[in-house]
């Protein structure tokens, strides 16, 4: 039974399966015409999170080339709000979560300490309330 267990999950785990690869195929094939406007939209939202990120005092935030990740450095922010006990961005996540509910990722797993991950794969009216809230804590936190 184990052997024939192993084989079972060999197979089923060695490649894509069969509606993983009709997609791929239509993605690779298929109207492409999406394309550029599903870009330009990124494009627009990569600005609009950039721009409100580095109006926020405390955080810095470089313009990816790549991807929908904002990596902004929060070291500033951080350093201002050790009296509230953040000390890194673990726990400037964690008070983020607890405090305006807003969910980031902190830098430190990605190597950049003193960063907080954010996606900017959302509604511009979402990435406006997500800055609002950071900007809120930000006042608050360093008050």
């Amino acid at each position: 039974v184990i052997e024939a267990a192993g084989r079972l999950q060999s197979n089923m785990t060695s490649g894509p399966n069969s509606i993983a690869q009709q997609a791929a195929i239509e993605a690779i094939t298929g109207d492409q015409s999406s394309v550029g406007e599903m870009r330009e939209t990124f494009a627009d939202r990569r600005d609009l999170i950039i721009d409100g990120l580095n109006e926020i005092p405390g955080v810095t935030c470089v313009k990816p080339q790549g991807a929908f990740y904002a990596l902004p450095d929060c070291s500033a922010l951080i350093e201002r709000s050790k009296d509230n006990g953040i000390t890194d961005s673990l726990t400037l996540s964690e008070a983020l979560l607890d405090e305006v509910k807003m969910a980031v990722v902190p830098g430190a797993p990605f190597g950049a300490t003193g960063h907080l991950r954010f996606s900017y794969a959302t509604s511009e009216d979402t990435i406006e309330k997500g800055l609002d809230r950071l900007s809120t804590f930000a006042q608050e936190t360093t008050e």
